[in-house]
């Protein structure tokens, strides 16, 4: 069996950190325990990352690049179906790759403690759906506001619970359970 490279140790590192900041915060969340669930020395992961800061800043940057990333392909569309499908669709694919950067990222939606640590990923997943500014969203778009975290949490308590049965048409299926949340009409064929 051939060695892992860098990049594949380092992506290991990084998803592992994120299950377990979404899951237990950043502040329950040491080094040790990072290094317990990788399988490497606190020395090995402190050689790669020479902080518990500099491991939570590289998570978190890997978030808002792959949401920026997401973010980017529904750019230049106007609020709606079409834009809300390709970011739930984005969204999803990146919950089959990596569940735990994808718990990390919702966990920016809720109030947390680590909240002002994880609010620049929760404004990003909201800016990918056009919303600008969630804390200054008018009544009349609270509803939507509603929904997309609705349909959020709904794709990634699918895609964390059913992590091994996910196949291409599976996660077909979570994309429009999600989609449905967001109460658009499916589109006709």
């Amino acid at each position: 069996m051939p060695r892992p490279t860098k990049q594949q140790i380092e992506d290991e590192i990084l998803e592992t950190a994120a299950a377990l900041f979404a899951r237990h915060g950043f502040k329950e969340t040491s080094i040790q325990r990072v290094a317990d669930a990788v399988g490497y020395s606190k020395t090995g992961l402190l050689h790669r990352f020479p902080t518990k800061e500099a491991l939570q800043a590289a998570v978190i940057e890997r978030a808002l690049v792959d949401l920026r990333v997401i973010a980017a392909e529904a750019d230049g569309l106007p609020v709606g179906p079409e834009r809300d499908r390709i970011v739930i669709t984005g969204v999803a694919r990146l919950a089959m790759e990596r569940p735990g950067a994808v718990a990390l990222l919702l966990s920016g939606l809720m109030s947390a403690p680590d909240g002002e640590t994880l609010h620049e990923t929760g404004n990003a997943i909201f800016a990918a759906f056009g919303i600008a500014d969630p804390e200054c969203v008018a009544d009349q778009d609270l509803p939507r506001l509603m929904r997309i975290v609705g349909a959020l949490g709904g794709l990634a308590v699918t895609t964390v619970a059913m992590h091994d049965k996910l196949t291409p048409a599976a996660l077909a299926e979570i994309v429009e359970v999600s989609y449905d949340a967001l109460g658009h009409e499916r589109p006709t064929n």
